[in-house]
C-alpha cells in the first residue's frame, strides 16, 4: 500500500472517529435517551402498577435502553445533517 493510500486512510478514519465522540457527547443524544427512559418508566408504571414483582421491575431499564438503542441510529443521522458532520 502506498503512503498516501494510508495516510488517505487514517484521515478517513479519523473523521469517523471525531464524528462518534461528537455523537456521544451531545446533548441531543443524553437529552433523547432521557426523554425515552422517562416514557418508558411512565409506561411501565401505568400498566404494571398491579404487579409489584422483581422480575417485571427489572425490566424497565432494559426496555428503555433498547428502545434508546434502536431510535438512536435515526436520530443520529438528523442530528448528523443538522450539524454538518
Amino acid at each position: 500500500m502506498k503512503i498516501e493510500d494510508r495516510i488517505k486512510n487514517i484521515e478517513e478514519r479519523n473523521k469517523r472517529v471525531e464524528k462518534n465522540k461528537a455523537w456521544e457527547t451531545s446533548k441531543t443524544r443524553r437529552i433523547v435517551i432521557m426523554i425515552l427512559t422517562y416514557l418508558v418508566v411512565l409506561l411501565y408504571s401505568y400498566l404494571v402498577r398491579k404487579y409489584d414483582n422483581i422480575f417485571v421491575s427489572s425490566l424497565v431499564p432494559v426496555i428503555g435502553f433498547l428502545l434508546s438503542t434502536l431510535s438512536l441510529g435515526f436520530i443520529r443521522k438528523v442530528w448528523e445533517k443538522k450539524n454538518n458532520i
